[in-house]
């Protein structure tokens, strides 16, 4: 018989201007509102906030609304540290208070876990840093149209494909914004710009490190503008003229150092974005697992070897796990520079069975996951038969975190520890580590 395709039909919304009360925030520091008992989700509004909205979205059990007036505001709310805050499409809670931002943080998370815990948690004392200048990246978009004008340079707008034109960004690493106009003065004046795409900033233990991907090769003259640019600034330049290929011109390899040991690495990898609390985070880890030189332990999701190695240093022996071949293989180096000869690094998918992994044959006494925001589906449901009777989960994403630890405690283990780490203050991002034990 044969089927039609039948269109799902779009409930109809008015789009006028309303206004509403806010009773909360979600974990993602977005305000919640309530029509007819169902919640609309509107980031940039405060508890107790009368607001004027307009519907953008409705669904069966929730809305989304924008922002359009603040009528009657929060005690709490402040005026943003940034001039560019209302349309960046960056930063997302700097119209609360450093202080404000991280007590929310807090009561989500332990909110969130507690109900999957089934007990009253009390958290441990939160990672902090500085609320400006703590981004060791950024990556600047550039645009410029073929007929009509001049480069644009700057960060998306909120919701948008648009850019906001920037000559600094206040969260930063002073360095690199120092970068910023002088990049945009030579870019600007570059032969055919239309052919830019993005130009990333890294700040590296070792100096300041650039990439910039164009689509056609650069004008001669261009380029050594550029490299004298490099020069002047002691700036490790790479060209990328097609996605995924680096093309180093100038300087050394990136390297940042953590907990005694260094790690170099290329500016398309992972690395975290603020330095010190990764430091607080990884001597935390430490801490809270604390291997000994008996124990064999491993570390899911491993990376360059942020936490594999500092791990090897008090373990018997670590194996570090990741999907990406080119990720072992740089933490493979890494752990011989170091000259760490108890770890070794695997390659493999996560998301399937680890029956036939010859790095799983053998037990292990403690786990470590340090998985991307998506969780460890994957992987979780077979923590219990590797062996571990201390698992720590280090999370980006709350969300998951409590799906992940639901598999964790149905497998035998009890949540014992639990803290906030506060990676990205002025926006919602909420990382977090849990210790589980047998």
């Amino acid at each position: 018989m044969a089927r039609f395709f039948k269109p799902t039909k779009q409930t109809a919304f008015s789009k006028k201007h309303q206004e509403m009360v806010i009773a909360r925030l979600d974990h993602h520091g977005a305000g919640i509102a309530y029509q007819n008992k169902k919640p609309v989700f509107i980031e940039g509004a405060l508890p107790d906030e009368t607001v004027l909205v307009q519907l953008t979205e409705t669904k069966s059990k929730f809305s989304k609304a924008n922002l359009i007036k603040v009528i009657k505001p929060s005690a709490q709310r402040v005026k943003p540290l940034c001039p560019h805050y209302e349309a960046c499409g960056g930063c997302t809670q700097q119209h609360l208070s450093l202080d404000d931002q991280r007590q929310y943080k807090q009561q989500a998370l332990s909110q969130l876990m507690s109900k999957i815990a089934g007990q009253q948690l009390s958290l441990s004392d939160s990672i902090i840093g500085e609320g400006t200048g703590y981004r060791r990246r950024a990556r600047l978009s550039l645009y410029a149209d073929k007929a009509k004008g001049p480069l644009q340079m700057g960060f998306r707008r909120k919701q948008s494909k648009q850019l906001v034109a920037i000559d600094g960004c206040p969260v930063l690493d002073s360095q690199l914004n120092a970068l910023i106009p002088e990049f945009r003065t030579l870019l600007t004046s570059f032969q055919h710009p239309h052919t830019l795409g993005h130009l990333e900033l890294v700040m590296a233990d070792n100096g300041p490190v650039a990439v910039l991907r164009h689509m056609q090769p650069l004008a001669e003259g261009d380029e050594q503008r550029l490299l004298q640019l490099a020069k002047k600034h002691d700036l490790t330049l790479y060209l990328m003229p097609e996605s995924g290929v680096l093309n180093r011109v100038h300087g050394d390899v990136a390297q940042y150092g953590e907990t005694g040991v260094m790690l170099p690495f290329l500016p398309t990898h992972f690395i975290q974005v603020n330095q010190k609390i990764n430091q607080e985070m990884v001597a935390q880890a430490l801490s809270w697992l604390a291997p000994t030189k008996q124990e064999r332990v491993l570390d899911l999701f491993c990376g360059l070897g942020n936490f594999t190695l500092p791990l090897a240093k008090l373990s018997k022996q670590v194996v570090g796990v990741e999907g990406i071949q080119e990720m072992v293989d740089w933490a493979t180096n890494n752990a011989a520079l170091n000259k760490l000869d108890n770890v070794e690094f695997y390659q493999a998918n996560l998301e399937e069975a680890l029956t036939n992994s010859p790095w799983a044959e053998q037990k292990f006494d403690a786990i470590l996951l340090d998985p991307a925001r998506a969780g460890a589906t994957g992987v979780i449901d077979q923590v219990s038969g590797l062996g571990a009777t201390r698992v720590l989960y280090v999370s980006c994403n709350p969300a998951t975190l409590a799906r992940d630890s639901q598999s964790l405690i149905a497998q035998g283990y009890t949540l014992k520890k639990l803290g906030m780490m506060d990676m990205f203050p002025q926006t919602s991002h909420l990382e977090s580590m849990a210790l589980f034990e047998k």
